[in-house]
């Protein structure tokens, strides 16, 4: 598996989190871009770790994943008023059974990510639970997340 390449796919979508969830002074649109943007900071320590082996700390490492599967719920009570679209398409409403779908996705692959890390001693343990986060990620931007300029 090429580290690096593993990292772009995991942190690419987390990266482009910030413009999906800009959106001005509306307090559901900021407090979503918040914890995404917190997402992306816990994506960035670990994929960095991916990225150079040799700066791997599995403790650093356990906590940004504890992190991101105790907030993984947190984001998605944020998108109530379709009027506030902040970087979010109309899809989040119009599809939200789908829009659920990919919310629990993301539930899902964190937590694992966190079991994963909680019992490895080695990054190439917790390396194949990575993937599916940032794949969660960018599963959800494709549908839900306008384009950026």
């Amino acid at each position: 598996m090429k580290i690096k390449s593993l990292f772009l796919t995991a942190a690419l979508p987390l990266t482009l989190t910030l413009a999906a969830c800009s959106g001005g002074s509306n307090p559901d649109v900021s407090a979503r871009q918040d914890v995404m943007k917190d997402w992306k900071d816990a994506m960035g320590v670990m994929g960095g770790m991916a990225e150079a082996p040799d700066t791997f700390d599995l403790a650093k490492f356990q906590e940004n994943a504890q992190f991101l599967a105790e907030s993984a719920n947190k984001p998605w009570t944020h998108f109530n008023d379709q009027n506030q679209l902040g970087g979010a398409t109309e899809a989040v409403w119009t599809n939200a059974d789908e829009f659920k779908a990919e919310a629990e996705n993301f539930q899902q692959v964190t937590a694992e990510l966190n079991t994963a890390a909680q019992n490895a001693t080695t990054l190439d343990e917790i390396l194949p639970a990575l993937k599916p986060v940032g794949d969660g990620c960018q599963s959800c931007h494709e549908d839900f997340k306008k384009p950026n300029d």
